[in-house]
């Protein structure tokens, strides 16, 4: 336990403490009054993929707040009460026919979210901001679901990819109706690394860090990819910086949620709360234009180009390993 406290704790309460000091970005009133000013002349519908718990839970309840309500709002995730729970807190619509609902998924199996996707489309003909957040904690090595895909992996990318893959023509419907076709996914957006494109997936160079590595480079290269592929929609992949959520203690790795006690109270004033950190995702998603778009914690665009590591042949040597490795 020491030597997690040295050789991982103190340098990450470091990078923290010089992130937060010496970088400027709009306040969180800026930010919540810009949210606030969301005033669409239509009823948005927002599909929020990990929205019963940590950032999607936050950006979930910071949407239902400024809409006041009169929103279409999907949560996807495994947690019924949980949903529930934080549906309550969603004030109450006032326009007609608008509802505030939960779907089940486990987005580690590819199957489960063509089936969700698939019974998300028939229903509902237009989507206009599409939220993909899930994530899982844990240092565990590689742990293959049935169809052959590494479970960590799967909830960081592969499951997002084939969610909006299968969504994007009720995103598309939404683009053509003139109104806002966006769709972001919460990750580490422009801290990914070097990806081998003979082992996508990472079947044969599996590790924590390779993993760490691929999964936001993945995100970084599908935005890109998605946005030459449908002009007009806007795609973000965001990094959300510390935020305060559940994932030590949920994780599968024993030594993660025994650290929990130890890390949480070390990096709390390091860290974003849920609340505040769906703010600024929200504020990031809502200003986001038409096209590729990587933003910070803040929700501020970071551009394209640094610690960018795809090539147009990294684009499409991804997607067509993605959907292969999603088909079912």
């Amino acid at each position: 336990m020491k030597s997690l406290l040295f050789s991982i704790v103190l340098p990450l309460l470091f990078s923290f403490f010089l992130y937060r000091r010496f970088t400027s970005m709009p306040s969180l009133s800026t930010v919540r009054a810009f949210n606030a000013a969301f005033s669409p002349s239509y009823t948005p519908v927002a599909i929020f993929v990990g929205g019963t718990s940590g950032i999607g839970q936050g950006m979930a309840e910071a949407f239902a707040r400024h809409t006041k309500g009169n929103a279409h709002i999907v949560l996807v995730g495994r947690n019924r009460a949980a949903a529930e729970s934080i549906i309550a807190t969603f004030p109450k619509p006032t326009a007609p026919g608008v509802t505030h609902e939960f779907v089940e998924c486990d987005i580690t199996l590819m199957k489960n979210v063509h089936r969700v996707a698939g019974e998300l489309r028939a229903r509902i003909p237009k989507i206009n901001f599409l939220v993909l957040t899930p994530g899982v904690m844990t240092m565990n090595g590689r742990n293959e679901t049935e169809e052959g895909i590494d479970r960590k992996l799967a909830v960081h990318y592969y499951g997002r990819w084939r969610f909006i893959k299968d969504l994007l023509p009720a995103v598309e419907e939404a683009h053509k109706a003139g109104e806002d076709a966006k769709v972001m996914s919460v990750l580490a957006a422009g801290h990914g690394g070097k990806i081998d494109l003979e082992d996508l997936g990472l079947k044969k160079s599996f590790s924590i860090a390779n993993a760490a590595a691929a999964a936001p480079t993945y995100n970084d290269i599908m935005v890109n990819d998605l946005a030459a592929r449908y002009p007009g929609l806007s795609f973000i992949h965001a990094y959300p910086g510390g935020v305060a959520t559940n994932l030590l203690k949920a994780s599968d790795t024993r030594l993660l949620r025994i650290s929990n006690t130890i890390l949480m109270p070390l990096l709390s004033p390091f860290t974003y709360s849920v609340e505040t950190s769906g703010e600024h995702q929200l504020y990031g998603l809502l200003k986001a234009g038409p096209g590729a778009v990587r933003s910070n914690d803040k929700g501020d665009d970071i551009g394209l180009t640094k610690a960018y590591y795809g090539s147009p042949e990294a684009m499409a040597r991804l997607w067509k390993h993605t959907e292969e490795a999603t088909k079912v």
